[in-house]
């Protein structure tokens, strides 16, 4: 079993210090890797580069950088891969990432395929590269059917595998499995989990990426009001469920979005070990 977890680049010094422990409280488990989110247009950029490096030179776990390709150039995306290279960081998460508002021109790729194109070309193999997959449907995308299309032109451009979108319905992720099947595509497809903490945060997010929340969940967790405790218990067994529905079915591999806290995925993470 593989268990990887993600982060967010801190932007203060009380945030940096944070994270490292958090990060040193999941090392106890060993995970396959770290991942750093990477804000487009610059906004998060040379915090993602110096988290990345942090975890790869002091951790001791892989450190896996997202890299966004929209609003981006491509002689900055290959100076950047050139350092992580030379950091000894050998996957990447591939993404074409959000569009800036306000933003016409956004930049030299359009797309997460020609992004994972563009590594492949100038790096042969050296780095595993993931792309992301939505079970639900990209938020953005016309139907299922252009999604699956968009999804199958990222793996034949030369991704590796692929991370879901968070869900909290298991049907939904085997039945995005079969059809990538069907398609031809053996790819790995890690499910990405994210632990239920805060409902109106969640809710947001929620709203933002196109992840469903079943009615019933939302239903109960927005019943909890300032009960924190009991959401947070309702929330654990709920995801803990999910977890366990998808390793009887067979998966291996599980991604933890952490919001830079240790204990909720840990806790689930332990239950799958």
């Amino acid at each position: 079993m593989q268990l990887s977890f993600e982060f967010f680049p801190p932007r203060t010094d009380q945030g940096k210090q944070n994270l490292r422990q958090v990060r040193q409280e999941l090392s106890v488990i060993n995970p396959h890797y770290f991942s750093t989110t990477f804000g487009a247009g610059g906004t998060t950029q040379d915090a993602t580069l110096e988290t990345v490096l942090d975890i790869q030179a002091n951790d001791g776990i892989p450190a896996a950088p997202h890299l966004s390709c929209i609003d981006s150039e491509k002689s900055k995306i290959l100076t950047l891969l050139n350092q992580y290279k030379d950091a000894g960081i050998n996957r990447i998460v591939a993404l074409r990432g959000d569009i800036p508002s306000g933003v016409r021109d956004i930049g030299d790729f359009h797309y997460a395929n020609e992004l994972v194109e563009f590594i492949r070309t100038e790096f042969n193999d050296h780095f595993h590269i993931e792309v992301a997959a939505y079970p639900e449907m990209h938020p953005q995308a016309k139907n299922m059917q252009t999604d699956m299309i968009h999804f199958v032109n990222k793996i034949k451009a030369g991704a590796d595998s692929a991370i879901t979108q968070y869900f909290y319905n298991a049907d939904a992720y085997f039945r995005f499995v079969d059809e990538v099947q069907k398609q031809g595509i053996d790819a790995p497809i890690t499910p990405g989990i994210m632990p239920i903490t805060n409902h109106d945060q969640l809710m947001r997010f929620s709203t933002m990426c196109g992840a469903e929340i079943p009615r019933w969940i939302e239903k109960r967790l927005s019943g909890y009001g300032d009960d924190m405790q009991s959401l947070r218990e309702f929330g654990f067994d709920v995801v803990a469920n999910l977890c366990d529905q998808l390793k009887t079915q067979g998966v291996d591999n599980f991604h933890f979005y952490s919001m830079n806290k240790s204990q909720p995925s840990l806790q689930l993470a332990k239950l799958l070990m």
